[in-house]
């Protein structure tokens, strides 16, 4: 039925509906880019000021280290694809946040945060670019925007999109921080569908391959956050994110095509 209500309102309205980069498909985004991007500036300035960046500066050079070489194979990829306006408004920022916290996240405009708790997860580059490519995908293919879009439909009804963002301040704002998982335990809230987690993978093995890291190094690191996890995860039908031995499974079908397709552009 979802569906159904999704493919009327892109027909009825094609300027809302997007196109993911990579995997070619169909999303509903009713929210404008400048407003994606002005709440993203607005909140990672906030959050910046209300915890503790680190002053690790060997741990901190390898977040902005990675965050740069997968920012360049973005960019690389978009103007080879004719794509290069879509990141005309980025301002790449990539910051280490001293909390325990097994988390990271990208908001709209590239801006990164990585969580000191999950560098021991991570281990090294290639492990952080496992983390900052699935983080960045999910910013990239706009997923955030379309889980807002998702929210707003069923929170706010037939109310106007641009009323509810003018006179929905506090529920927008917590809609915002629940998407983007902002201060959240992992595993505490599941901000994307499985379909999107899936293709946060898919695209993130595609930009750590262009910027130079194996992408054979995503499979370990998954297995290291699925032991992390002691088994707490819940049942794959009960959960919005896939399973770790389907996600494991999935990563390992698609590393051949990205190793093929994406090495060395």
């Amino acid at each position: 039925m979802f569906r159904y209500i999704i493919l009327s309102i892109c027909l009825f309205s094609l300027t809302a509906c997007g196109t993911v980069p990579i995997t070619g498909r169909s999303q509903l985004n009713l929210i404008p880019g400048s407003s994606m991007l002005s709440m993203s500036l607005q909140q990672y300035d906030q959050f910046l000021k209300e915890n503790k960046v680190s002053t690790d500066q060997q741990k901190t050079q390898a977040v902005k280290r990675v965050g740069l070489r997968i920012q360049n194979a973005v960019e690389r990829y978009f103007a080879a694809s004719g794509l290069t306006d879509q990141l005309s408004n980025y301002k790449w920022e990539f910051n280490l946040v001293e909390d325990k916290q097994v988390n990271a996240w990208c908001m709209p405009g590239g801006k990164v945060v990585v969580y000191t708790g999950i560098l021991p997860i991570a281990v090294d580059d290639a492990g952080l670019a496992v983390v900052m490519g699935h983080e960045i995908a999910h910013a990239i293919a706009e997923h955030g925007n379309e889980r807002m879009s998702q929210g707003l439909l069923a929170q706010m009804g037939g109310m106007a999109l641009s009323t509810a963002l003018a006179t929905q301040g506090a529920a927008t704002q917590q809609l915002w921080m629940s998407v983007y998982g902002v201060g959240a335990q992992y595993g505490a809230i599941m901000p994307y569908g499985r379909m999107q987690e899936s293709e946060a993978d898919h695209l993130g093995l595609v930009f750590m391959t262009m910027a130079g890291y194996d992408p054979n190094a995503a499979v370990p690191f998954w297995e290291r956050m699925a032991a992390q996890k002691g088994g707490q995860a819940p049942p794959e039908f009960l959960s919005t994110h896939p399973s770790d031995a389907t996600r494991i499974s999935n990563i390992k079908r698609l590393i051949p095509e990205v190793v093929k397709n994406y090495t060395a552009r």
